[in-house]
C-alpha cells in the first residue's frame, strides 16, 4: 500500500515522503479499512515535531493521522461489530505513533469505529470523528447550557465550528471569537461573533450583556480572557491549555469512542451538524496539509483523500 511516512522526528514538512509498504494484518478486535478519507488534526504536524513524545512515544517508520473514514475489506478474530463491504469512520488513535490513517489502508479497534450514514460524504466522515469527539466532550464538560451563554474561543476553526453547532443544538446562546473576515461563517453555524485581539474581554461583556456562563477554549493562550468574563461559579474548559485547572477548568484529551462517533454522525445526518472542508489532499500533499494547518488560520478542516 502507498502511505505518508516519516522516519525520524522534525518540524520540516520535507521530512514527510510517501513510501509503498505492507498492508497492515487486523489482529482479534480490529477492522481493516479500506482508507477513503482521514482529517488532518493540529496534533498530527505537533506528534511529528515529537511534542507528545511523552504521551504517545514513535515506533518509527510512523504513518500520520488519527481520523479515518472508509471501507472494512477485512476483520480480525472476533470482531462481530462489522463486516466486509461496512462503510464506517472512527477515530483510530493507538497508544503509539505508528500506523496512522494517511494510508491507503489502516487497521482500527472495532471499538473506535462507528457506521457512516449514507447522507454523509466520505470526506465529511473523515473529518469528523476527532474534531467532533472533541467538541463533543467539551461541550459536555460545560454542563448544562439550555438558556445559558457560552463563550468559544476560535469558533471558525475544525473543532470549535462543530462546538458552536453542537452548543446552540443544547439551547445556548453561543458568541465565538474569530477573525472579521470569519464573522459571517460564525453567524451560519448560530453563533454571535466578536472579534479577537485587544480588549476582546470588554467586547464579550459588552455583546453578552454582562459575564458569561461558561467557556471553551480550543485555541489556548486565553486564560486571562475567561477568567475576565466568566461569572462566579461559571465552567470553563480548554484543550490547548494544560494549566487551566489549576483555576478551577477542565482540560480535554478525548479518547477513541465509537458510540461518541456515531452521535456525532447521527447529528450530520439529521442536518444538526454540518462538517465545514477548507480543502482535499492527496497522499502526496500531506506536507502542504501540515503547512496549512500550522498556519492556524483554516476555516474547517482539511482532508487527507488517498
Amino acid at each position: 500500500m502507498r502511505a505518508a511516512v516519516y522516519d525520524r522526528y522534525s518540524t520540516d514538512a520535507a521530512t514527510l515522503e510517501v513510501r509503498d509498504l505492507d498492508a497492515p494484518t487486523p489482529a482479534p478486535g480490529q477492522a481493516l479499512i479500506k482508507v477513503r478519507a482521514a482529517g488532518v488534526n493540529p496534533v498530527d504536524w505537533k506528534a511529528m515535531a515529537g511534542y507528545i513524545d511523552a504521551l504517545f512515544p514513535a515506533v518509527f517508520p510512523v504513518i500520520p493521522g488519527w481520523d479515518v473514514a472508509g471501507t472494512v475489506v477485512a476483520v480480525g478474530t472476533d470482531t462481530p461489530e462489522f463486516q466486509v463491504g461496512d462503510e464506517v469512520l472512527g477515530y483510530a488513535r493507538k497508544h503509539v505513533l505508528s500506523g496512522g490513517t494517511f494510508a491507503e489502508y489502516v487497521a482500527v479497534d472495532a471499538v473506535s469505529l462507528a457506521r457512516k450514514p449514507a447522507s454523509l460524504s466520505w470526506e465529511a466522515a473523515g473529518a469528523l470523528p476527532l474534531a467532533g469527539g472533541t467538541a463533543l466532550r467539551t461541550i459536555e464538560a460545560l454542563g448544562d447550557i439550555d438558556g445559558k451563554t457560552v463563550l468559544i474561543h476560535a469558533a471558525a476553526g475544525g473543532v470549535g465550528s462543530l462546538a458552536v453547532q453542537i452548543a446552540v443544538a443544547r439551547g445556548a446562546r453561543v458568541i465565538g471569537t474569530a477573525s472579521e473576515a470569519n464573522h459571517d461563517f460564525v453567524r451560519s453555524l448560530g453563533g454571535e461573533p466578536v472579534s479577537y485581539g485587544d480588549g476582546l474581554a470588554e467586547r464579550v461583556l459588552a455583546l453578552a450583556g454582562g459575564p458569561v456562563d461558561a467557556v471553551a477554549d480550543f485555541v489556548g493562550g486565553q486564560r486571562e480572557t475567561t477568567l475576565a468574563v466568566l461569572r462566579e461559579g461559571g465552567r470553563h474548559a480548554s484543550i490547548a491549555d494544560g494549566s487551566v485547572e489549576e483555576f478551577g477548568g477542565r482540560a480535554i484529551w478525548v479518547r477513541p469512542d465509537g458510540a461518541a462517533t456515531a452521535q456525532l454522525a447521527a447529528l450530520v445526518d439529521e442536518g444538526t451538524l454540518k462538517v465545514e472542508i477548507a480543502q482535499t489532499f492527496a497522499l502526496d500533499g500531506v506536507a502542504d496539509a501540515f503547512a496549512q494547518s500550522r498556519s492556524g488560520h483554516t476555516r474547517g478542516k482539511l482532508v487527507i483523500v488517498p
